[in-house]
């Protein structure tokens, strides 16, 4: 079933602009009520108004193309093309027509058609044709012309992104979750409903639902916001209109109320105490409105965003947790392309101070649309400049609002993956992680209307990891065994005696590292270092361990015996590393066993800098391995410590210049090392003749 791209309009940001599409979807005099997704609308207008050479026909539909008219204007050029009348303006207006309502399979057709023409075209065609095969899971062929697009328009941010994530769909993969249910919510409608927010016991959403006239780019009613109570999770009350005067004739979409309920920050078109204005193309933005929470529950008191404009638009608020920064969507002067991600100050009054765009590291040359900020500071938002799924897909910045203040603006950007991304537009993410209840919109197949709202509970993602202690040599199970459960960064979470089966389980979290150990008297231990998969699956372990038949002698090094990485410290640092605090663990496990045992620590570095500055970087490091052992128990009399620099190197990365520069990190790494010389046990001491 093809439906109508409802979603652009509601987006107010749409990915159909002809050169640099605006955020919102613009609306046209007297017919057009744009909101949401249609804002990128605008600049399709600007680009591609002007016909040269049609036919007849095309020209008969040239004024319900430029105002978005697109369900006519494919029906006319649609004949016109089936005659086997071949152009590029008219492939270039017939693929738009299907592409801008979401009919991805024509728009691709259609744009196959435009580049089997092989016409000098502008470099949007090719990211749009790209973006509609993506819509018919043809990534390999969508993959070829992202390909071209950047080659043709290298400094694109977008083209950029794509390249240096080629392998960006196995990346997506291991984000997606197979085991979540999403459930389409029951109100929903065959028109467009989409972007929740939750309020008091219900939540607030858009929908054309509300009738009147028809708005002429997909044949829907203008939108309006909408509350409805919750019953339980998935099932709901009655729907309302929203109280109060924020409902007009024109568009109204994405609602967020402040924390304490007082003000509601919501999108509308420019329309304002009865005037409707445009800016000089003749196009109506979106702008943003502040209303106040009355006595008698409704919302009144509608003011205006001080830089809202009518030549640009300004939509999608999100609030962080304390409501002191919003986000929103724009293309404002300073956006890098259809629509950015602005954020702003919030005063206490409810006025706002002067917005700051959030830059490249997550803005692009596309649509980034439809902020989010949940409680842990991590912004959520729908993009189509970054490599994904198709359309619009939902991303993530993870603590975004503890960074934007900093001097670290270098935010990280990931795909979340299915099932909230799918080939189709997916937007309007909205998470409350206290009752861990996702709600998102999308105009995939399967649905009730052109966007329809889903939900999901958070689940956590739990690995259930088994295993057995066996003889390394016999396999035979060694009972009473203790097997600890040690995270990423060294500490201990769990540790379980195993029975007479041997065997042992734990239940862990997803993309997350560990360490297993274990230990018996009078064997040596045996662990295992994994990061746990990002899909739910069962793992299983085999540790081995050896019976511990070799006699420890003065002048031994307990690095060599125990097995111990060498690897302890970073270049030019003398911290102790998480990874390498696990191993020297090992060292103070039989510094406790052997209680007359006397070690001396040395630490040696590579020849990269000064042999007088390695010397003291060395001591640093051999005496940071002592107070580390010490603050564990072990006495400082037991314990000496020195460094050696660059004099005792293990390889042949001497310290000429051509040794230096001829050899590999790695091998440089093999003499950053530490060495654990036992100087005395029992008695004994170490003869250094012997070395």
């Amino acid at each position: 079933m093809k439906r109508a791209n409802s979603k652009f309009y509601n987006l107010g940001f749409m990915i159909n602009c002809e050169q640099h599409v605006t955020i919102d979807k613009t609306i046209k005099k007297n017919h057009m009520k744009t909101m949401s997704r249609y804002i990128l609308l605008t600049f399709v207008l600007i680009f591609t108004t002007i016909v040269f050479g049609q036919n007849g026909k095309i020209q008969s539909v040239k004024d319900d193309y430029r105002d978005f008219a697109y369900v006519k204007t494919s029906e006319v050029l649609l004949e016109v093309a089936e005659k086997g009348y071949k152009s590029v303006d008219l492939f270039q207006k017939l693929g738009n027509s299907y592409y801008f309502r979401n009919e991805m399979e024509d728009a691709a057709k259609w744009y196959g058609e435009l580049m089997a023409l092989e016409e000098v075209l502008d470099t949007e065609y090719y990211f749009r044709y790209a973006l509609a095969l993506k819509g018919i899971k043809d990534y390999e062929a969508s993959d070829k012309w992202m390909k071209k697009f950047n080659e043709l328009k290298p400094n694109d941010l977008r083209g950029k992104a794509f390249m240096s994530m080629v392998d960006y769909k196995s990346n997506i993969e291991e984000q997606s979750r197979e085991d979540i249910e999403v459930v389409n919510l029951e109100f929903n409608t065959e028109l467009s409903d989409f972007g929740t927010t939750e309020y008091e016991n219900g939540i607030v959403f858009a929908s054309a639902r509300g009738g009147g006239r028809k708005y002429r780019w997909n044949e829907e009613p203008y939108l309006d916001l909408f509350t409805v109570e919750k019953i339980d999770s998935i099932s709901y009350g009655e729907v309302k209109e929203i109280a109060g005067k924020v409902n007009t004739k024109f568009h109204e979409s994405s609602a967020i109320f402040s924390p304490n309920g007082k003000y509601m920050f919501f999108t509308r078109n420019n329309f304002f105490k009865l005037r409707y204005k445009e800016d000089d193309t003749g196009i109506n933005r979106l702008q943003l409105y502040r209303a106040t929470l009355s006595e008698d529950g409704t919302w009144d008191e509608i003011h205006k965003i001080h830089f809202n404009s009518e030549d640009y638009s300004v939509a999608h608020p999100a609030l962080n947790l304390t409501g002191t920064k919003l986000y929103f969507a724009s293309d404002m002067p300073g956006t890098y392309g259809q629509s950015d991600i602005f954020v702003v100050d919030v005063n206490e009054d409810g006025t706002l101070g002067e917005p700051e765009n959030l830059g490249s590291a997550v803005n692009t040359e596309g649509q980034e649309s439809f902020p989010f900020m949940n409680t842990n500071g991590d912004l959520y938002f729908s993009s189509n400049g970054y490599p994904g799924l198709g359309g619009l897909d939902v991303f993530k910045s993870e603590n975004l609002d503890q960074k934007v203040n900093s001097s670290n603006k270098n935010f990280s950007v990931l795909n979340v993956g299915a099932p909230v991304n799918s080939e189709f537009d997916d937007f309007g993410y909205y998470e409350n992680l206290v009752s861990k209840r996702v709600y998102f919109s999308s105009n995939r197949e399967g649905g009730k209307g052109s966007d329809d709202i889903y939900t999901f509970e958070i689940t956590e993602c739990e690995q259930l990891v088994t295993g057995t202690v066996q003889d390394l040599k016999t396999n035979e199970l060694i009972p009473n065994a203790t097997v600890i459960l040690y995270d990423g960064e060294g500490n201990e979470i769990e540790r379980k005696t195993v029975g007479n089966d041997a065997t042992f389980e734990f239940d862990l979290g997803c993309n997350m590292e560990y360490l297993v150990r274990a230990s018996k008297e009078n064997y040596n231990s045996d662990e295992k270092r994994f990061t746990t998969p990002k899909k739910k699956q069962e793992l299983k372990l085999q540790l081995l361990l050896e019976k511990d038949v070799q006699e420890i002698e003065p002048c031994d090094d307990l690095a060599k015996i125990l097995d111990i990485p060498i690897i302890y410290f970073d270049f030019d640092k003398s911290n102790i590393r998480y990874d390498a605090e696990i191993e020297i663990q090992k060292v103070l496990a039989v510094l406790t066993k052997y209680p007359t045992m006397h070690i001396d620590i040395r630490s040696h570095t590579d020849c990269r800098g000064p042999a007088s500055y390695n010397e003291k970087l060395s001591d640093r490091r051999a005496k940071s391995t002592r107070q580390y052992l010490i603050d564990k128990g072990i006495a400082a009399e037991r314990l000496t410590a020195k460094g050696y620099g660059e004099s005792r190197l293990v390889n042949d990365c001497g310290c000429e210049p051509t040794n230096v520069s001829s050899c590999s990190e790695a091998e440089h790494q093999l003499n950053r090392r530490s060495e654990f010389i036992i100087t005395s046990i029992n008695g004994k001491t170490c003869d250094e003749d012997k070395e």
